[in-house]
C-alpha cells in the first residue's frame, strides 16, 4: 500500500443519519399521559392528546423534508 493512498478502494454509499430529534420523546409522553389519562382522568387524557397531535404531525413533516433531500434511489 502506498503511502499517498492510492491503492484505498473509493467510499461505498453513504449512510444517511436522520439528525437528532426530541419528537419521539415528547410523541411517547403525549402518549403516556394519553393512556394514564383514561384511567385516571380525562384532563390527562386531553393533556396528552393536546400533545401527542402536535408533535406526530410535525415529527412526520420533518420525516417526509428528510426524505425529500435523499439523492433519487434511496
Amino acid at each position: 500500500m502506498s503511502e499517498r493512498g492510492e491503492d484505498v478502494p473509493p467510499t461505498g454509499e453513504q449512510v444517511h443519519m436522520p439528525r437528532p430529534s426530541w419528537l419521539p420523546v415528547l410523541l411517547a409522553v403525549g402518549l403516556t399521559l394519553a393512556l394514564v389519562g383514561v384511567t385516571i382522568s380525562i384532563v390527562l387524557t386531553i393533556v396528552g392528546l393536546l400533545i401527542t397531535l402536535p408533535v406526530l404531525v410535525r415529527w412526520i413533516r420533518s420525516t417526509r423534508e428528510e426524505m425529500g433531500e435523499l439523492p433519487p434511489g434511496h
